[in-house]
């Protein structure tokens, strides 16, 4: 099932911005996805107590950006979180060629251009197990999320399970169609269509309970408004549709 056909549009910024406790955010290019619904990027960096850079969904690299990562350490680990968000990411493998390459189910298959270093599973990788905690969203017939929790700053990182765009984003028919599908209601929602694609909810509902174990306090998305307060409670409410 293709959800997403990219283009570039314009870019918007290229500068980190801290999020908490060694974790920072940048927001890049827009992107332009199937039905020309054009959806903005975030990317996240967290710098591990090593000095290695793990860097979440990558956003388009450019030479100002690559400066100011390459200020806070050595970047180590390029992850996708889930596979649609796969874009830029052999950007930055050339940019970064001794960076170790994670993929999350299903993007093997779809990147075979792409030599990957290892799959994420359902238990954090070794080298940031402690530091940061991981759970693959199960279930789901558009794509298998990997989900992150950064224990320092106490941020869940959710990539396309939960969106939030401005009311007067899109127009016309993709208006109407955003509407329907959750994506500019007042806070960060699950899409319509990926609660439609939770076919096996008994295996997405012990994937969100792993999720709502971390003391989250913080959420940071790839298409929405970050939350800074209350992130354990905010995620409990955003999924109450699931876990009832």
């Amino acid at each position: 099932m293709t959800i997403y056909s990219y283009r570039y549009t314009k870019v918007l910024t290229d500068m980190l911005k801290e999020f908490g406790s060694e974790i920072w955010t940048a927001d890049g290019t827009d992107v332009v996805a199937a039905l020309g619904f054009d959806y903005p990027t975030r990317m996240a960096v967290i710098r591990l107590a090593c000095g290695d850079l793990f860097i979440w969904s990558p956003i388009a690299l450019t030479d100002g950006l690559r400066a100011e990562v390459d200020s806070l350490g050595k970047v180590r680990h390029l992850v996708a979180p889930n596979s649609l968000h796969h874009v830029f990411i052999a950007d930055w493998k050339r940019a970064y060629p001794n960076a170790y390459l994670h993929a999350p189910p299903g993007l093997r298959e779809k990147r075979k251009d792409l030599d990957f270093d290892g799959e994420l599973a359902n238990a954090p990788m070794p080298y940031w197990a402690g530091e940061i905690d991981q759970v693959l969203m199960l279930g789901n017939l558009i794509t298998t999320e990997v989900v992150f929790f950064h224990a320092k700053s106490g941020t869940v990182l959710f990539t396309d399970l939960l969106q939030q765009f401005p009311a007067n984003r899109f127009t016309g028919w993709r208006s109407l169609v955003a509407k329907w599908d959750l994506m500019v209601v007042p806070e960060p929602s699950v899409p319509r269509k990926f609660r439609l694609a939770f076919t096996n909810r008994s295996a997405a509902r012990a994937s969100i309970k792993h999720v709502l174990s971390w003391p989250a306090e913080k959420v940071l998305m790839a298409h929405g408004t970050p939350v800074r307060k209350d992130g354990r409670a905010f995620i409990a409410h955003a999924f109450r549709w699931l876990t009832g």
